[in-house]
């Protein structure tokens, strides 16, 4: 059996490293990639906690498929978005995007 400590180093690495390209990157696309390795760190740790405190109740994976319905959510939203900008302005630079400005 796998402690709970090697799941939660597992997520935090994850969640560190969608941080990581959440602050440091320019692409809009690859921000999105970022914070979808944040919130499988966090299905991660809604499994690992779920599994080491309640296994009998079925809690912790009724959260995590709300995650992926929200992450779904989002990438879909993200990418039409992101798709519409780069038809208008020739770039997914999340810099150069300042929509009050036309």
């Amino acid at each position: 059996m796998v402690p709970l400590w090697m799941y939660l180093v597992v997520a935090a690495a994850l969640f560190s490293t969608g941080l990581f390209g959440v602050l440091s990157r320019r692409n809009a696309i690859a921000i999105l990639m970022s914070i979808e390795l944040m919130l499988n760190a966090v299905n991660i740790n809604l499994v690992a906690f779920w599994r080491y405190n309640t296994p009998v109740d079925l809690s912790g994976q009724a959260f995590a498929a709300f995650v992926f319905v929200v992450a779904a959510a989002e990438v879909a939203v993200g990418l039409a978005l992101i798709i519409s900008i780069y038809r208008k302005r020739q770039s997914v630079i999340a810099e150069d995007v300042n929509m009050l400005k036309w």
